[in-house]
């Protein structure tokens, strides 16, 4: 009753809720003590009917799920430094200014770092503390106090919001007119090459997909994925092949025989090896392609999660010839450690004395695919004709002169709004400036906005069913700190540019970074449901500016599109499509700016 009253913007209605909160809180003391004694007597081996000692014993699971869930809630969510910045927020710019102040926002900072920082170690308490993992502790939770340290919304705000923003969104774009509609046809050089790197990237993302081993196997083929593979989980492997690292090492390899195609023979080099800024990769020798083939493992780990959150930069340690060499960090340490590997352990030696005239070619999937790419560059000084193939590659990886220069030789596929290839530090920070803006703009209890957000994102339906702007256009609540006095969210706040849309300018620590060599586009034609459930889906290909993807698109397909399974599907289908209409001309869509 009270929690559902008012606004996102005005809490007034609820205030009383924040005083049931703690008393609720309270009485988690004497249910814990009830659940207690519950499983005491549980323990016990009391002799009662079995239908109600199964009862009891259901009714103490649940009731200690509920309370450990409960407290990994309050651990996650509750601010704790909150009410300290009250008196600050509330006093304007003018007073920031002060040397006081600017010391106690800095202690601030320095306090909530340490929060999140403490949160993050907990989370992760299972995969150790060594020199690495402890940097990308303090890497992310820098990451998070800096993304979340001037605003006061809870989870629920920001789904609002994303609700918001796909209906605004999918509004915009239903409203273009076709004036407004801006189109870049493709330079013939680009097209006239399409077909061959299309086919190039349909051939080597098996190799991607092999490197996630049994897992997206077993994903992929769920009946009879098991049987293929289950021969190979109990067998040895000759001493030959070099196979490190890892769990299921076997079930692995066998996995990655089935995916490729190729065999024992063909492997250099296996590894599993899983560890903060240590990814798994494997070499194999491609003779239908005659290359030698170096696959980086995506993101499957708490490990990797943590490789993908240490998203400071800093400079790449290669020789090409470019003065800006800001690329990612994390992602620069797995990639460094790949490249050591390779050339230290003498592995790439090893491929090529086997194969000299064959090419070397780098490809990864989402994670795989950022530190592939930098792998690529790393290693162009000493093998001039590598290829990378980056599927669904992050976007914040490489400055602008490093994008520039690995066009020559990386080339990345994207499907449809896959969130991966659009998410950067600075493009998070423009999402959260449009959540702030499209919240602080509509008039509707949160809870009608999140049951209209399932219903349209399950069902779909018309976008200009819940307004996102104001009547009138009001500005007036922009001016006021969000969620009331108790806001982080002020006029000092980078993040207070909500009445602009110009780019916001990027912190020191992160720069805009920009995802590497030429970019394929997979579009979806048509309607296939809004889970792309239907086996008809359609696709169109064409050669795509980095620039599309510079803001975060909103959509039910948003993470499903980033799938190396939906990804390898997609490629299936416009594969075959254009080798039935080899005659046809080159099929594009045109490049469309929605803003």
């Amino acid at each position: 009753m009270f929690s559902v009253s008012g606004t996102i913007c005005n809490p007034g209605p609820r205030k009383s809720m924040s005083k049931l909160l703690y008393i609720r809180l309270a009485l988690f003391l004497p249910e814990m003590v009830w659940a207690s004694l519950g499983a005491a007597w549980v323990a016990d081996g009391v002799q009662c009917d079995r239908t109600v000692v199964n009862g009891i014993i259901a009714t103490v699971i649940v009731s200690w799920i509920i309370i450990a869930a409960t407290v990994v809630t309050i651990i996650i969510v509750f601010d704790p430094l909150g009410g300290k910045m009250a008196p600050y927020s509330s006093a304007g710019p003018s007073h920031l200014d002060s040397r006081e102040s600017s010391q106690f926002l800095n202690g601030l900072k320095t306090a909530a770092t340490s929060v999140w920082e403490t949160r993050i170690r907990l989370l992760c308490c299972c995969i150790g503390t060594d020199d690495h993992t402890r940097g990308a502790f303090t890497s992310t939770a820098e990451l998070f106090s800096t993304y979340f340290s001037d605003t006061d919304l809870v989870p629920s705000d920001i789904a609002a919001g994303l609700a918001l923003l796909h209906q605004q969104q999918d509004n915009i774009s239903s409203n273009l007119e076709p004036d407004d509609v801006v189109s870049r046809p493709p330079e013939p050089s680009q097209e006239a090459d399409l077909d061959e790197e299309l086919e190039n990237c349909h051939h080597y993302m098996q190799f991607a997909a092999a490197a996630y081993g049994w897992p997206l196997y077993i994903y992929r083929n769920p009946f009879t994925g098991l049987c293929k593979i289950g021969g190979d989980c109990c067998r040895s492997r000759p001493t030959e092949y070099d196979l490190v690292g890892g769990d299921q090492l076997n079930c692995h390899f066998g996995s990655i025989l089935h995916t490729t195609g190729l065999q024992y023979r063909d492997f250099i080099h296996v590894s599993f090896h899983d560890k903060v800024y240590e990814l798994p990769f494997l070499v194999a020798l491609d003779h239908r392609k005659e290359s030698v083939v170096v696959a980086v493992r995506g993101t499957m780990s708490l490990q990797d999660i943590l490789t993908d959150l240490s998203a400071e930069s800093e400079t790449l340690d290669c020789e090409c010839g470019v003065q800006d060499r800001l690329v990612h960090k994390g992602i620069s340490q797995a990639a460094r450690y790949v490249y050591r590997r390779l050339i230290g352990d003498g592995i790439l030696s090893q491929a090529f004395s086997i194969a000299p005239e064959y090419r070397l070619v780098v490809v990864g999937h989402s994670l795989g695919a950022g530190a592939a790419a930098l792998l690529a560059i790393m290693l162009r000084n000493s093998y001039p004709q590598v290829r990378c193939y980056a599927f669904s590659p992050p976007r914040g990886l490489l400055s602008k002169s490093l994008c520039e220069y690995s066009k020559s030789f990386t080339v990345s596929l994207v499907l449809g709004k896959d969130v991966i290839p659009r998410l950067s530090v600075t493009n998070l920070e423009d999402l959260k400036r449009r959540i702030l803006r499209v919240i602080a703009h509509c008039s509707q209890p949160k809870y009608k906005i999140l049951l209209h957000g399932c219903w349209y994102e399950l069902f779909g339906g018309s976008p200009e069913n819940l307004p996102t702007e104001l009547d009138g256009g009001d500005q007036g609540h922009l001016t006021q700190p969000l969620l009331g006095e108790q806001s982080l969210l002020t006029h000092w706040s980078p993040a207070y540019s909500c009445s602009s849309d110009s780019p916001l300018d990027s912190s020191p620590k992160y720069p805009p970074l920009y995802p590497p060599g030429r970019i394929i586009h997979l579009e979806e034609e048509g309607s296939a449901g809004r889970f792309g459930c239907c086996s008809a889906t359609q696709y169109g290909v064409r050669w795509a500016h980095e620039a599309e993807f510079s803001r975060i698109l909103i959509g039910p397909k948003m993470l499903t599109d980033h799938m190396p399974d939906v990804l390898m599907r997609a490629l299936d289908s416009v594969v075959a499509d254009r080798a039935l209409c080899v005659s046809c001309p080159a099929q594009g869509l045109p490049d469309v700016d929605v803003v």
